[in-house]
C-alpha cells in the first residue's frame, strides 16, 4: 500500500524522543536525559483521597461531557493564583483548560500559522515546541540567549525584519538551558513588541519552581494584550493528569476554542474535577516549596560535580529554578558521541542538537536534575565525567 501522507510530515524534523525513551528504559542506565519531575514528590495519597471524594459527591457529573473551555472552579483557581502571585488581573473567562501545556503549542500554531509564516524562538529552544510548530510549516528565526535572556539587538532585528506571527519563549528556567530572563530584559522585550503585530507566547511551565520561592513578573505584566501564557500542573502536581491551561486575550481565546473543540471537544473532565478537589483541600504553596527545595539541592549538587569532575573547557549554566541545565563540552567533543558512549557507560544525556532550529548544539548537552535522587546524580555524574574525559 502506498500511503499518501501530507507533505508536511516529510518536513517535520526527526524526533530524538523515541531513542531517548528507549535508552532511558535500559536497566542500570541513570538518565539525566528526560524531562520528568521527581516521582517521589507526587502526592499519590492526596490525589487518591481527592478522587474518592469526587466519585462519592459528584461522580456522575465528573464522568460526563463538559464545555470546551474547562471546569469553571479550576479556571477560577488558576485565575486567582495569577492575581495572588503575580498581580495579574486574570479572570476565569481568560483561562482555558488544555491537555497539558504541550497542547497549547499545537493549537496556538494552528490558529496563527500559515505555511511560510515567520516564527521567532530562543536559541537554543524547546524541542517539543520546534516539533509542534514544524507541522504548520513556518520559517523559524532564532535569537541567541545569554545569562539574562534573548539578545535584545537580535530580537529587535528579528521583529523589524521578519514580523513573526509570534515569538515563543520560556522566560522562567528555560528549557533546555535553565536560564531565567532578567526583569530588565522582560521589559525590553515588551517595549520592542509594543505596537507591532507580533504576539509573545510565554511558556511558563517552570514559573512555580524557583529555588528561592520568589515569583518573577511575566512579560504579560508589561504587554497584557499582546501576550499569551501557557501553564501546567504537570511539573507541580502530576504529569499523568495532563492538565494545563492557556491565559490569553479574548480574541485569541475565541479562535483557540474553535480549534480545541475540533481537536478533542474538551480535556479530561474527570481529571479536572479531581485536580480541583485536590487543590481545594491541600496546600499547593507548601507542596511547591518542598519540591523546589529538593530540586535546588539536586541542581547545586550537579553543578558542583560538573565543576569538580569535568575536564578543562567544560562549562554549564547555573539555573535559578526549574528542572534543566545545559553543559558545554570541551572543544572537539561531540554531544552525539557523549550520548552514545554514555549509554555504554550507564548514563543517558540529551544531545543539544534537537534544540537548534537551524543547526548547532553539537558541543552541548541537556541535563535533567529533577528525576534522579542524590546518590544517582553523584554516580551518574562520575560516569558522565569518565565518558567526556575519554573523548577529549
Amino acid at each position: 500500500m502506498n500511503y499518501r501522507f501530507a507533505g508536511r510530515m516529510g518536513r517535520v524534523p526527526e524526533s530524538f524522543l523515541a531513542e531517548l525513551f528507549r535508552v532511558s528504559a535500559v536497566p542500570g542506565v541513570i538518565s539525566f536525559a528526560g524531562g520528568l519531575p521527581g516521582s517521589a514528590y507526587i502526592d499519590v495519597e492526596g490525589i487518591r483521597e481527592a478522587a474518592r471524594e469526587v466519585f462519592a459527591d459528584e461522580g456522575r457529573t465528573a464522568l460526563q461531557y463538559t464545555t470546551t473551555d474547562g471546569y469553571l472552579p479550576l479556571r477560577e483557581f488558576i485565575a486567582g493564583r495569577y492575581r495572588q502571585r503575580l498581580g495579574l488581573p486574570a479572570t476565569a473567562e481568560e483561562i482555558q483548560i488544555v491537555n497539558g501545556s504541550q497542547q497549547c503549542l499545537d493549537l496556538v500554531a494552528k490558529i496563527f500559522l500559515d505555511p511560510g509564516d515567520a516564527v521567532g524562538m530562543e536559541r537554543p529552544g524547546y524541542l517539543g515546541a520546534i516539533e509542534a510548530f514544524s507541522l504548520y510549516e513556518p520559517v523559524f528565526h532564532s535569537v541567541p540567549l545569554d545569562e539574562n535572556g534573548p539578545d535584545l539587538e537580535a530580537f529587535g532585528s528579528l521583529i523589524r525584519d521578519h514580523a513573526p506571527k509570534f515569538f515563543y519563549g520560556i522566560p522562567n528556567s528555560q528549557n533546555p538551558s535553565g536560564r531565567t530572563y532578567s526583569q530588565e530584559r522582560r521589559r525590553g522585550i515588551a517595549e520592542i513588541l509594543d505596537e507591532t503585530e507580533t504576539v509573545f507566547y510565554e511558556d511558563d511551565a517552570f514559573g512555580e519552581l524557583f529555588f528561592d520561592g520568589q515569583p518573577r513578573l511575566p512579560v504579560k505584566r508589561y504587554l497584557p494584550d499582546q501576550t499569551v501564557i501557557s501553564g501546567s500542573f504537570s511539573k507541580i502536581v502530576a504529569p499523568g493528569m495532563r492538565i494545563g491551561w492557556i491565559y490569553a486575550p479574548a480574541p485569541v481565546l475565541r479562535e483557540f476554542n474553535v480549534a480545541k473543540q475540533a481537536a478533542d471537544l474538551h480535556s479530561n473532565f474527570l481529571c479536572q474535577v479531581i485536580l480541583h478537589r485536590y487543590l481545594a483541600t491541600h496546600d499547593l504553596d507548601a507542596h511547591v516549596r518542598r519540591v523546589s527545595a529538593v530540586y535546588g539541592r539536586h541542581c547545586r549538587l550537579m553543578c558542583d560535580l560538573l565543576d569538580d569532575l569535568m575536564p578543562p573547557g567544560a562549562t554549564h549554566t547555573n539555573p535559578e529554578g526549574g528542572m534543566f541545565m545545559t553543559a558545554a563540552l570541551p572543544s572537539g567533543v561531540s554531544s552525539m558521541d557523549v550520548f552514545r558512549e554514555g549509554v555504554r557507560e550507564g548514563v543517558a544525556v540529551l544531545p543539544g542538537t534537537p534544540f537548534y532550529v537551524n543547526g548547532g548544539g553539537e558541543d552541548t548537552i541537556r541535563l535533567n536534575f529533577s528525576a534522579a535522587g542524590e546518590e544517582e546524580i553523584t554516580e551518574g555524574m562520575h560516569r558522565l565525567a569518565r565518558v567526556v574525559r575519554r573523548l577529549v
